[in-house]
């Protein structure tokens, strides 16, 4: 392989630098491009099949391993001919190795990285004893002591996003997927660049808003979310600056008394109020500058906190109840209702000005049904998952038993109401007895639900359409003549659907 080398004077110094070919140079291009895209983007795993088409068209995770023995020889060519840190390249290609470099030992570090999210969530003061290596690393690339540092935490910050955002979201529907797009872009933006020119440092200003129905995996999602921020990494200590196991605080606002919530959110004054016998930290103030706050069920919250809360967003401070002295909050806020947001808003009891601050990013959580539809497999891949989470292995015996139960003794295209919590109690419902007949007084209280998933999973002709319509209308306005004038069907037949629906 030939390599142009350029002679550059500067002052008295005489350096070579070594200008790409054209074939490394368009190999390059594309894996950096890969370096900075959405693991989860289906357009990332078209380049880098398009990249491993030469090794035999492997797909998904075996093209990238056929990828990456090729991009490490072409690096190891170069370093052979003396070009192993980024000075000793022309300028116009250093941005292009910077990426290469970066995304090569990033890889090296997969196993460390893994073993310390581990053991973080075993103990809570963790070591991280692969970081002097790391940063050797990095300083024989070229990159400043500054740089190696900050990589550091970025590459744990990556790996840690991976993990949880995997482990946490299990399903392969077209739904599941886009939510794990969608959560990836929530903690690195659309565009790593921008991010990691300067974004890593800003985000606590990008609010989110998590929507669902009860039991769809929000915490789950709020969680891959918090424990993802970047945590700076203290080297005279051999560790992070803090745990990433404490940096993530959830609440859910509902458990609390309208009376508490306050309180529990901001902290208050001892004699602040009837009971506040001592001070007391709230959570904004307990959590930390590279931590989140998670808000489950926001819709249960007063207006008057509502104004309090706003004000944290603009301004980044608050104080406690029967408190003047204003503290400041740097975490990042994620919030989450299963309420229909447009409804809370309309009524008034949810105030706009507070949903523009949380809606940098909103996110809508699949159903259940929704995942079955687009994916009926998926509820087997589920259910061996929630095995292997119950018994610590893998049982195909136990997940054909569940399977074959709720085949037998579920209606077809039961609703799943309670979501993903509920099949999880359901497979413990079948390991105890065998059996599991659904919830079927929270699916028939809830008709508007119930016929809203009939709908979406297509198992209605047109007469049961009809029928069910005409049936719900009639229920909730009382009259055949209000149903008729609505639908736009003689009184008649509308008598004839309801009769039906009613049976």
């Amino acid at each position: 392989m030939e390599y142009n080398l350029c002679i550059m004077a500067k002052g008295q110094a005489i350096a070579a630098k070594v200008a790409l070919t054209a074939s490394d140079r368009d190999f390059f291009a594309r894996m950096a491009q890969v370096t900075y895209m959405n693991p989860f983007d289906p357009e990332r795993t078209r380049i880098i099949e398009q990249l491993a088409d030469r090794h035999g068209g492997r797909h998904g995770k075996a093209a990238l391993d056929s990828v990456l023995p090729e991009m490490n020889a072409r690096i190891a060519d170069l370093e052979r001919q003396g070009c192993n840190a980024l000075p000793r390249f022309a300028a116009e290609d250093q941005p292009l190795m910077r990426s290469l470099f970066l995304y090569q030992i990033y890889h090296r570090y997969v196993p460390d990285l893994d073993r310390v999210i581990e053991e973080y969530l075993r103990d809570k003061d963790a070591p991280a004893p692969f970081a002097e290596r790391l940063i050797a690393d990095l300083a024989a690339r070229g990159f400043t002591a500054t740089e190696a540092l900050h990589y550091v935490a970025s590459f744990f910050q990556i790996r840690r996003a991976y993990y949880f955002i995997v482990k946490s979201l299990v399903g392969q529907s077209p739904s599941m997927q886009q939510l794990r797009l969608a959560l990836w872009n929530n903690v690195f933006t659309n565009d790593m660049r921008a991010f990691d020119g300067g974004l890593w440092d800003r985000m606590e200003d990008f609010s989110t808003l998590l929507l669902g129905e009860t039991g769809t995996g929000k915490g789950s999602a709020a969680a891959a979310i918090g424990r993802s921020g970047y945590i700076p990494f203290d080297r005279a200590k051999d560790r992070f600056a803090a745990s990433f196991t404490e940096s993530f605080i959830a609440t859910n606002l509902s458990q609390f008394p309208e009376t508490l919530i306050e309180s529990e959110l901001f902290g208050h004054r001892k004699g602040a109020f009837t009971g506040a016998v001592d001070d007391h930290k709230g959570l904004f103030e307990l959590c930390s500058r590279h931590g989140a706050l998670f808000l489950d069920e926001i819709g249960e919250m007063t207006v008057p906190v509502q104004i309090k809360l706003l004000h944290v967003l603009q301004e980044r401070t608050f104080t406690s109840v029967g408190s003047h002295q204003a503290k400041r909050f740097a975490g990042r806020v994620i919030a989450a209702t299963n309420k229909s947001i447009t409804e809370l808003r309309t009524s008034g009891r949810f105030r706009d000005d507070l949903f523009y601050r949380l809606c940098s990013d909103v996110i809508t959580l699949p159903t259940l049904r929704q995942r079955l539809d687009e994916n009926p497999a998926e509820l087997e891949r589920l259910v061996s998952e929630l095995i292997m989470r119950l018994t610590g292995k893998e049982d195909p015996h136990d997940t054909s038993l569940i399977l074959d139960a709720f085949k037998r003794d579920l209606p077809r295209n039961y609703p799943w109401p309670g979501n993903v919590r509920e099949l999880e109690q359901a497979v413990r419902r079948v390991l105890l007895t065998h059996h599991y007949t659904g919830d079927t007084k929270t699916a028939g209280s809830d008709p508007d639900r119930a016929l809203a998933g009939e709908i979406h999973a297509g198992t209605l002709n047109a007469r049961e359409l009809l029928s069910r319509y005409c049936g719900l209308l009639y229920d909730r306005l009382g009259t055949l003549e209000e149903v008729a004038r609505r639908t736009g069907l003689d009184r008649r037949t509308v008598k004839k659907y309801v009769a039906t629906a009613h049976r």
